[in-house]
């Protein structure tokens, strides 16, 4: 069974799926759905589209040079078969795809680092903009007949670091 790239998303092809175009210098193009299909037809870029393998790769979204992906190559060189080979090559795979993982995390936080000061920020301004949400149900649990104002007024909120982080 032999897995193929998607030309356009770079995802993988199954057999029996997909489609191919055949370029009149035989240059083929395989393609994963219709629409990485339709977008190679509308002559667009895949490093410029956002959704695609190579735009994550081009904007640092992912791993672009490690060397686990030396062993997911097209080989065309058929090997012998030994037994052992294939059980050393299966421990291999298992490990390469652990060391895969813990790099795509490491790379995902080195990534999102500097975004908790932002999301603190946000939250702060959420909470003082609707913090007449936050205290109104506790209010109408201790006495049922108390209605809501009809002018809400601002309330000042502090919020520490230390409260934050906890």
């Amino acid at each position: 069974m032999r897995l193929e790239k998607c030309w356009f998303c770079s995802s993988t092809i199954y057999p029996g799926h997909g489609i191919q175009f055949v370029r009149n210098d035989a240059k083929i193009f395989r393609f994963c759905r219709s629409k990485c299909h339709k977008n190679f037809k509308m002559k667009r870029n895949p490093r410029k589209v956002k959704w695609t393998k190579a735009y994550r790769k081009l904007h640092g979204k992912e791993l672009t040079k490690d060397t686990t992906f030396e062993f997911e190559r097209k080989r065309n060189r058929p090997e012998r078969y030994d037994r052992n080979l294939v059980q050393d090559t299966l421990k291999a795979i298992k490990k390469v795809e652990e060391v895969r993982v813990r790099r795509e995390a490491a790379l995902w936080e080195k990534r999102m680092k500097g975004n908790t000061s932002k999301q603190i920020k946000e939250d702060v301004r959420e909470l003082e903009q609707s913090i007449s949400l936050v205290k109104a149900p506790l209010v109408m649990q201790e006495d049922p007949g108390l209605t809501l104002p009809k002018k809400t007024e601002k309330i000042k909120v502090k919020v520490s670091k230390q409260s934050m982080e906890e």
